[in-house]
């Protein structure tokens, strides 16, 4: 009698024994594997809302010099008026060739139409002379007043010396079609 009840017992011990493992099975892949996967999903979007808060803050405390520099840009980007943008930036170029020496030999405006807000201008500009007066060309051009972009610049000596170069640059003006009026 004591080996029928050790049997039964040792039954009843295997089956809660296999319901016990099931149990484990059906937890780890059914609950705690899902419920991992949300977790580091939801760590990585508070991470990501964390950023962004963060990135937000520092715009804020940024907001004046940002706002300066964008009404910088609206009051000194080229006239929506493809030729009237023209005549000003031709005006700046040969302000720029006066004032620094260097002559103008090539000027190639395109207009590039981006986007309903805003038109880009862009020239090839070749410019000859010597170092310095093309030193103080691209010098003018980067700190005038005017909305512009130098994108590439080559400089090429015409002389064995290399006392004479000819400079070629892509400049980039913006032009704003309409302005926000908040």
């Amino acid at each position: 009698m004591e080996a029928a009840v050790k049997i039964k017992n040792r039954q009843e011990f295997l089956v809660v024994l296999t319901i016990a493992a099931f149990a484990l099975l059906v937890g780890v892949n059914f609950i705690l594997e899902p419920l991992g996967g949300w977790w580091s999903a939801r760590q990585a979007q508070i991470k990501e809302l964390r950023t962004k808060v963060d990135d937000g803050s520092h715009l804020l405390k940024r907001e004046a010099g940002i706002r300066s520099r964008w009404a910088d840009m609206q009051a000194n980007a080229l006239p929506a008026n493809t030729s009237l943008a023209e005549q000003k930036f031709l005006t700046a170029v040969d302000g720029w060739s006066r004032s620094s020496g260097a002559e103008v030999t090539s000027l190639m405006p395109q207009w590039k139409n981006e986007s309903t807000n805003y038109l880009t201008l862009t020239c090839r500009v070749e410019t000859s002379g010597d170092l310095g007066a093309l030193s103080k060309f691209i010098y003018d051009l980067e700190k005038g007043p005017l909305a512009l972009r130098l994108d590439s610049l080559e400089l090429t000596a015409r002389d064995k010396e290399g006392q004479q170069m000819t400079l070629s640059t892509e400049i980039n003006g913006l032009a704003l079609v309409q302005l926000d009026k908040k």
